[in-house]
């Protein structure tokens, strides 16, 4: 669509999931991304209303997961459908979709590892922090 690129305010991410949803915040001077909680999935769109009022986002990165190949799969357009909605119900942020093929393996080898199923349910906001500083980082740089 052609919104206008939100150059003031935080910028947040979500690693948007069927259950749950991992969420990043940047700094107030969009350099530094910082992974925050893990939201339940239903529950997102008040939790980004809250952070609209109380902490001034006004962009929202949403990793979309294509396959390996960059195709659009089932899971793909569902966050698709959903950012859709989102889209639609908080017109005052702008949403941007982002590639995140390789976001939860890298959060995981960030992590490092833990085993077992309790770790792999705290990568979610980690991913989220690492789509974000790379959306940062491509900003900072000029590009996205």
């Amino acid at each position: 669509m052609g919104r206008a690129v939100a150059s003031t305010g935080k910028v947040a991410a979500l690693d948007l999931g069927e259950v749950r949803t991992g969420v990043a915040i940047s700094d107030a001077g969009r350099t530094l991304a910082r992974p925050v909680e893990i939201v339940p999935s239903g529950e997102i769109e008040a939790y980004l209303r809250m952070l609209a009022a109380e902490e001034g986002v006004a962009e929202v990165v949403v990793g979309v997961p294509k396959t390996m190949n960059g195709v659009v799969g089932f899971q793909a357009r569902r966050v698709l459908s959903r950012i859709d909605a989102l889209e639609d119900t908080l017109p005052g942020i702008r949403f941007v979709r982002w590639d995140e093929r390789l976001t939860t393996r890298i959060a995981a080898a960030t992590k490092g590892r833990r085993g077992g199923k309790k770790g792999e349910r705290r990568l979610d906001h980690l991913a989220a922090a690492g789509m974000l500083q790379e959306y940062l980082d491509g900003e900072a740089g000029g590009s996205s």
